[in-house]
């Protein structure tokens, strides 16, 4: 989808669509099943979880972070990471959506 187009679209649906292109790498799902495992704010340790270079973790923390599923808090020389529950609550309520939907369905 260019820039230009997301114009034609809902903020909704761009929200959405923001969070589901943040969603769409392997390691970004790590990422944010790490913190479900852990439950609390981590500041350093989930380079030591994936098999990927401190930059490159860096740069899908920055992703998770720049669509609102994952918020960074600075802790001295480090910032903390711990998932947003607001985006989980906007993701939950569109596939809420969606199943109610399907089940009334009689197509197919």
């Amino acid at each position: 989808m260019g820039a230009t187009k997301t114009e034609h679209f809902t903020d909704a649906q761009n929200q959405i669509a923001t969070i589901a292109k943040a969603l769409g790498h392997p390691a970004r799902i790590a990422i944010l099943e790490y913190l479900l495992r852990v439950n609390e704010c981590i500041c350093g340790d989930i380079v030591n979880e994936l098999p990927l270079a401190q930059p490159t973790v860096s740069q899908h923390l920055k992703e998770l972070k720049n669509a609102g599923i994952i918020k960074g808090n600075i802790s001295g020389n480090s910032i903390c990471y711990c998932i947003d529950e607001k985006a989980i609550e906007i993701l939950n309520a569109y596939f809420l959506n969606i199943t109610q939907t399907l089940s009334k369905s009689e197509c197919c």
